[in-house]
């Protein structure tokens, strides 16, 4: 899995959550050059991206890293601290899978995770 936010502590939690998960590896980024960078010489299963980065919006980021990856249906997940209800049309209309507030808590991401593509009632 990629994870990309640029605040040290959210992604800290984050992996700490997935490694408490087991099974799920994840590599980090830090904003989306990083992030595109990363994808250069490995390919994710899935992303979870934070909305807000400091170079590009996380609705933007998605569609460059599917392309970047030639990957049109890249599984990924969008990641804020705004209201969530607010940004979910957003997210869905970029493409992602679901919408997760922060801080997401280890039952919501194991939940997800564990969906397959295409399964009804993803958030």
């Amino acid at each position: 899995m990629l994870y990309v936010d640029d605040d040290r502590i959210n992604t800290l939690l984050f992996t700490e959550t997935c490694r408490m998960a087991g099974r799920i590896e994840v590599r980090t980024a830090d904003s989306g050059a990083d992030a595109l960078e990363r994808v250069r010489d490995w390919v994710p299963e899935l992303a979870v991206i934070d909305l807000h980065l400091p170079d590009i919006l996380g609705y933007a980021l998605l569609p460059a890293l599917r392309a970047a990856l030639d990957r049109p249906a890249l599984r990924a997940f969008l990641c804020t601290a705004d209201d969530g209800d607010a940004v979910a049309a957003g997210a869905r209309a970029a493409g992602y899978a679901g919408c997760w507030t922060k801080p997401v808590d280890l039952a919501t991401i194991v939940a997800e995770l564990s969906r397959r593509p295409g399964d009804e009632g993803a958030r």
